[in-house]
């Protein structure tokens, strides 16, 4: 797509131990890319120097680091025009795999200056407590979130989500939801509740969730699919395994209160148990994709 001047930002603490100046650097020079890097240190630095590109006037934006950080740097350039490239930095690399972003550090780079790339244009998901592209789970992903800290998984790397996965299964007590949908109020049970915005991550819900469709997708799961649910969850071999849950609805904003009190996630980051608000912002982020995954 030839951009010529990128801004790098880097999550130095993001799940991968690898070098990334000498493949950026050669990908960079070979397309004659005139690249500058940012290092972050604290929360909110993606979301800074993301807004900072887009003052700088720069071409595009590369994020290396984990979903959180993808996310941070997207709601940072939301309302721009600004192109976004994944680089895989994090543990389990939800949003780029669900994008089809190459696995390899150097593939995804060459998507800045690859003639076959395309821009494609995603909802995002806005909560109180910051943005994510994937999924809100409640119940056994959010336990999942719980166990697998960071600790865990720079020692075991995906690994982490399959021993928290395990453990999450034998625990899993089913909770009375309350959800308003779009200011309409729903009551059921289950032991999960998924909100999602794409089949993000192991999340592949079935019916297929569009993420660019400007809708909310509320699941629930009841007992008798928690098996297929736990795997999808901690098992990252199980790429195709179809979700289909007990109830599903569509809407753009929903409020769900569990009773007893589920532990949350939002594309791995753990929030506070319990209740959730999430609402959809439809068409908010341009991400540089392979020319087979333009939308």
């Amino acid at each position: 797509m030839g951009f010529k001047r990128v801004h790098v930002i880097v999550n130095p603490a993001s799940g991968k131990d690898q070098p990334i100046l000498h493949a950026l650097n050669s990908v960079f020079h070979a397309a004659g890319t005139d690249w500058d890097i940012y290092v972050t240190k604290a929360g909110g630095d993606a979301w800074r120097l993301a807004t900072e590109a887009v003052q700088a006037g720069a071409d595009a934006v590369a994020v290396y680091g984990g979903d959180g950080t993808v996310a941070e740097v997207a709601a940072g350039l939301l309302g721009s025009e600004m192109p976004l490239v994944v680089l895989p930095g994090g543990t389990t690399n939800a949003t780029g795999r669900s994008l089809g972003i190459p696995v390899e550090l150097a593939e995804a780079a060459q998507l800045l200056s690859s003639p076959n790339a395309h821009v494609r244009v995603m909802d995002m998901l806005q909560l109180a407590h910051g943005y994510c592209f994937g999924v809100v789970a409640m119940g056994i992903p959010g336990d999942v979130a719980v166990m697998a800290d960071r600790e865990a998984k720079d020692r075991l790397g995906n690994l982490a989500y399959v021993v928290s996965a395990i453990k999450a299964t034998g625990r899993a007590p089913n909770s009375n939801y309350t959800i308003t949908l779009d200011g309409q109020e729903i009551r059921t049970h289950g032991v999960i509740c998924v909100i999602a915005n794409q089949s993000a991550g192991l999340m592949h819900l079935e019916p297929r969730v569009d993420g660019a469709d400007g809708l909310l997708d509320v699941a629930v799961f009841r007992d008798e699919n928690l098996s297929t649910v736990a795997k999808a969850a901690g098992n990252v071999l199980l790429r195709d395994e179809n979700l289909v849950p007990a109830a599903h609805w569509q809407g753009r904003e929903v409020t769900v209160v569990s009773q007893p009190a589920q532990a949350i996630q939002a594309d791995g980051e753990v929030l506070p148990a319990g209740c959730v608000t999430v609402r959809i912002i439809p068409g908010a982020v341009r991400f540089v994709v392979p020319g087979d995954n333009a939308g």
